[in-house]
C-alpha cells in the first residue's frame, strides 16, 4: 500500500526501534511508496511513512532493495554532498563516505554484509540517518 509521506520533524528526529520479521509489511509498503514517488526519490525510511521500525528501501542500480536493522560498519573516503529529502523541503549540504559497508537483515532475518560504493552508498547513508532521528 502507498503511504502518506511523513513530514514531522518531531516524529522523523526519534531513533527509530529495531525491526522484526513481524515488520515485512511495513517493508512491502515502503517499497511500493518508494516506487509510487520513483520521479523524485531513490530512498526511504520506514520513520518517512509513519512508522518507527529500523528499515529501508532504495534503488539499487534500478531494483529496489530492503534493509531491516541496518548499520554502517566500515566507511572510507569522505566528501560533501548536497541532498533533498521527500520529508523536508528544500536541499542541505552533508558529509558522506565513497564507501560503506553495511551489516543489514534480510528477508528470511539473516544477517548480511555488503560493500556499497557511489550514489548507492550515499543512498544508504541517507535512510540510516534517518533510522538515526538525524535529518540533514
Amino acid at each position: 500500500m502507498v503511504r502518506e509521506i511523513c513530514r514531522d520533524q518531531f516524529f522523523l528526529s526519534r531513533k527509530s526501534e529495531p525491526a522484526s520479521a513481524e515488520d515485512w509489511p511495513v517493508a512491502f509498503d515502503l517499497v511500493e511508496t518508494l516506487l509510487a514517488h520513483r520521479e523524485e526519490c531513490v530512498g526511504l525510511a520506514a520513520n518517512m511513512i509513519g512508522v518507527s521500525k529500523r528499515i529501508i528501501a532504495f534503488d539499487c542500480e534500478g531494483t529496489p532493495m530492503v534493509m531491516l536493522n541496518p548499520v554502517i560498519v566500515k566507511k572510507s573516503d569522505s566528501y560533501e554532498a548536497e541532498e533533498g529529502c521527500l520529508s523536508l523541503p528544500g536541499t542541505r549540504k552533508t558529509r558522506r563516505w565513497k564507501s560503506i559497508k553495511v551489516q543489514y537483515q534480510n528477508d528470511r532475518m539473516q544477517i548480511r554484509l555488503k560493500t556499497f560504493t557511489g550514489w548507492t552508498a550515499q543512498i544508504i547513508q541517507h535512510e540510516i540517518d534517518h533510522c538515526d532521528g538525524i535529518l540533514i
